[in-house]
């Protein structure tokens, strides 16, 4: 029997833990890709999200190392009302799902996806 060589230690090795837990969520994004002079919006559905990014289907292809920003919109009867998370990142692979004519997007965020109410102080008295 030969001993492994290289290529066997490079598949046999664990994949690398990732950074950030996910979680496996379906909710409404509305994506921002933005270029020199001109920006384009694109609506699709989360598959997972992170704390320092998501992983969504749209019916459009959009570039690698494209910037993007993005709104996740959740909605559920025991919420009350609709919670937004935005963030904002570098699209970091793109693909093709042909059985169903969607795009898988992974998004990387440059800073941790936070809740919209965060940003704005409340109104009223």
């Amino acid at each position: 029997m030969e001993p492994p060589n290289d290529k066997d230690k490079a598949r046999s090795s664990p994949l690398p833990e990732r950074r950030h837990r996910r979680f496996s969520l379906q909710y409404p994004v509305r994506l921002k890709v933005h270029s020199a002079d001109l920006m384009v919006e694109f609506e699709g559905v989360s598959r997972n999200i992170s704390i320092g990014g998501l992983l969504m289907e749209t019916s459009f292809p959009i570039p690698r190392h494209a910037p993007v920003s993005f709104i996740v919109t959740v909605e559920g009867a025991e919420l009350g009302r609709p919670i937004q998370f935005m963030g904002e990142g570098t699209v970091v692979r793109v693909d093709p799902k042909a059985a169903e004519e969607l795009f898988a997007i992974a998004v990387e965020c440059a800073r941790p996806i936070t809740q919209i109410d965060h940003y704005f102080a409340p109104t009223g008295s």
